[in-house]
């Protein structure tokens, strides 16, 4: 047992080689007790941020054997970090530059890093870009391929929610476009992927992201194959890596999960039951497998 600093987290922020203000959360147990355990860096999707990762930092920087800090961002465009006057700059290569900029600033020179969705096609690059930054990689619910299917779910689902009146309001449309994919949730789960979501601006809620990121989903001809990251994948060949699928994804198929376990023998692959895109990672079934493979590192 150990004796740690017992306030959740800190804020935190730097400025971006570009100039921009960037936020990220600092989930610090403050003792001893995490000496040579490497911090957790959490990465998050598309248009998300650092409090979807709330309650498994919680757990993991505050277990009381093996507390690890853990790192939260928020993107560019995301959360409490400054919007891109220009909207080129939200793609993969510069998110990824960030992220080497927020370890250097929180002098952490080597992590294990957990990316949901784009934040694991962020790890994509990441592992190429700075090899020695990333120990270990947790995928979920993303791969090289990125089923068009799926995004086009994602697309449609961001661009033509109707904005919710307040945060009750919020967590019940959620519910209602998806539910199906989620049976395994509770209210309460909805309620605080609402907080997590969603932001309130001089009363009106709304999704806690620039639009201009939602938008340009609509841009992309779905009549053309989308890129895959099979090149950068092979960042992984010398990493513990594990990859989580949602049993009701339509981004990550189990004919790409085979095609990595494939190219990586030793691939850990936890499917999710009863969850879509992208499994919460703070439930039993999930928590306990990212808590074993994170002991191994």
């Amino acid at each position: 047992m150990h004796d740690c600093n017992s306030q959740a987290f800190q804020d935190r922020t730097y400025i971006s080689s570009d100039g921009l203000t960037l936020h990220l959360r600092d989930y610090d147990p403050g003792c001893e007790a995490t000496d040579g355990r490497l911090p957790v860096v959490c990465l998050p999707g598309l248009t998300r941020n650092s409090r979807d990762f709330h309650q498994l930092a919680l757990i993991l920087s505050q277990d009381p054997v093996t507390p690890r800090r853990v790192i939260a961002l928020d993107y560019r465009g995301r959360g409490l970090s400054d919007w891109d006057d220009n909207k080129a700059n939200y793609n993969l290569a510069v998110e990824a530059r960030d992220v080497i900029e927020a370890c250097a600033y929180m002098n952490i020179d080597r992590a294990a890093f957990i990316g949901t969705s784009r934040g694991g096609l962020i790890l994509h690059l990441l592992a190429g870009m700075k090899s020695d930054l990333v120990a270990a990689a947790v995928l979920n619910d993303i791969g090289p391929i990125i089923e068009a299917a799926g995004l086009m779910k994602i697309r449609d689902d961001l661009n033509t929610a109707r904005l919710p009146r307040d945060m009750k309001e919020a967590a019940a449309l959620l519910k209602q476009r998806q539910g199906a994919d989620f049976p395994a949730l509770s209210d309460d789960d909805w309620a605080e992927l609402a907080m997590a979501i969603y932001r309130d601006v001089d009363g009106q809620v709304v999704p806690d992201v620039d639009p201009a990121i939602a938008r340009e989903l609509v841009s992309i001809d779905f009549t053309k194959l989308v890129p895959n990251l099979w090149a950068q994948y092979e960042n992984f060949a010398a990493l513990p890596l594990m990859v989580i699928r949602g049993e009701n994804s339509a981004l990550l198929t189990d004919n790409t999960l085979e095609a990595m376990a494939q190219q990586h023998p030793d691939l850990k692959i936890l499917r999710v039951p009863d969850q879509g895109h992208p499994p919460l990672m703070h439930q039993q079934t999930a928590l306990q497998n990212i808590q074993v493979f994170l002991a191994a590192i």
